[in-house]
């Protein structure tokens, strides 16, 4: 089977109930990077010794998504690169047709999947249209346009790709959705539920902390304070609320996202990690 100027990059994280359906997917002439943010030997063996087109990458500690994904676009030697959620699977025409449009305009910089967004977009009289964000899930990136400046490392999970996209457009850049192109997607499945819980917490720590550092980022501090502050009062009411009637672990997630807010605005890392088994 000969060979496709592509690699494909997921990252993961205690993502052994996913990935294995996500690398079956993917034809076995395209090369896969894993990247795993732990120091999982078995994990590794287990993707290598099964998957002669697969290789993985550990990290040694959860770095976050960023950093992961920096780290295997990087390892990348291909002309294009995807970028795919260990919950995803393709369809079997799902690569051919990104290569297709990918020759067809080739002075993009991203391009993404509809998944039937019909409703949202409206492709007239093409299968493609020039959009100012992608969902995160599945990227294509034209790796000619990057010089190694991919996401923000800053950001440990959630707006990576908003971020990124909001880059390219101030510098001009091309991000295309295409119609044709299906990327099966489960949603918040990347991570095995088992700690249900802790990755509650976890999600509404960094969703906070992402917001104000996005915000501030592109809209100053003042902007971002404001843009912060509803969501800064409704926690706290949402903690004395769930306090009186003895909802815990309501409690925890809404003192996870004040957490979250207040690192992000005293200019701290988003240190918060998961407690996982």
């Amino acid at each position: 089977m000969e060979s496709v100027d592509l690699s494909v990059v997921i990252v993961t994280f205690k993502s052994e109930d996913k990935i294995f359906s996500c690398i079956k997917s993917i034809p076995r002439n395209v090369s896969i990077i894993v990247v795993e943010n732990s120091n999982n030997i078995n994990f590794k063996n287990m993707i290598e010794n099964n998957h002669s087109n697969a290789k993985c990458i550990l990290l040694g500690e959860n770095r976050g998504y960023s950093v992961a994904n920096n780290i295997g676009l990087k390892e990348v030697s291909t002309k294009f690169a995807l970028v795919l959620n260990p919950d995803t699977t393709l369809n079997k025409d799902t690569i051919k047709n990104f290569l297709i449009l990918a020759a067809k305009i080739n002075d993009f910089w991203l391009i993404g999947p509809s998944n039937n967004q019909d409703k949202e977009y409206s492709f007239v009289d093409k299968n493609f249209l020039e959009v100012d964000n992608l969902k995160g899930f599945g990227i294509f990136f034209n790796l000619m346009k990057f010089n190694n400046d991919y996401f923000d490392e800053e950001f440990f999970l959630f707006f990576e790709e908003i971020d990124l996209c909001k880059r390219i457009r101030n510098k001009r850049g091309k991000i295309f959705l295409c119609k044709d192109i299906i990327i099966n997607h489960e949603g918040a499945g990347s991570v095995s539920q088992k700690n249900k819980h802790e990755l509650e917490i976890n999600r509404n720590w960094h969703w906070m902390w992402s917001t104000f550092y996005y915000h501030k980022k592109y809209k100053g501090f003042l902007i971002a304070i404001m843009i912060i502050l509803p969501k800064l009062l409704s926690s706290i009411l949402k903690i004395v609320y769930y306090q009186m009637f003895f909802n815990h672990q309501k409690r925890d997630i809404y003192l996870a996202r004040i957490s979250g807010i207040m690192n992000s605005i005293l200019g701290k890392k988003s240190w918060y990690r998961p407690s996982l088994d």
